[in-house]
């Protein structure tokens, strides 16, 4: 969830400077309402403040905050995968996909290296079950 804020934010700041390097938008900005740093800065603090106490008297606010914020992560995360999808298919080489799966399976597999028998032997894994603890006994008063 915190990743989504931090996201959001730097996100926004990057909005917010970019007109510094056009210079149509600066000299239109030049003329909009003024933002004082002092101020924001009381402001944000002041709305933290507020939102933590908010958190305190009533933890079911937060609560259905915390879980839509959970939900739109999990959009984000899909919208994301969408985007990227699309972007892999309008701009990926053609060379480095295969037209279908079909061509990719077809392709033979790179011989294995030949392994001493003794590496073999030290990196084999040994499954099986684990055996459960045993109960303390009770400490004797």
């Amino acid at each position: 969830m915190w990743f989504l804020i931090k996201g959001a934010f730097w996100f926004s700041l990057v909005l917010v400077l970019l007109p510094l390097f056009d210079n149509e938008a600066a000299t239109k900005l030049q003329h909009g309402p003024s933002v004082e740093i002092g101020d924001t800065v009381s402001a944000a603090s002041e709305a933290l403040s507020y939102l933590s106490a908010l958190c305190l008297q009533k933890p079911d606010v937060c609560e259905k905050g915390a879980e839509t914020f959970v939900a739109l992560g999990h959009r984000a995360r899909e919208g994301a995968r969408v985007a990227y999808k699309l972007l892999d298919a309008q701009f990926a080489d053609p060379a480095d996909n295969p037209a279908d799966a079909s061509a990719a399976l077809a392709q033979p597999m790179p011989p294995l290296a030949a392994a001493e028998p003794e590496a073999a032997e030290a990196d084999t894994v040994v499954t099986g079950t684990i055996a459960v603890p045993s109960r303390r006994p009770d400490a004797v008063r």
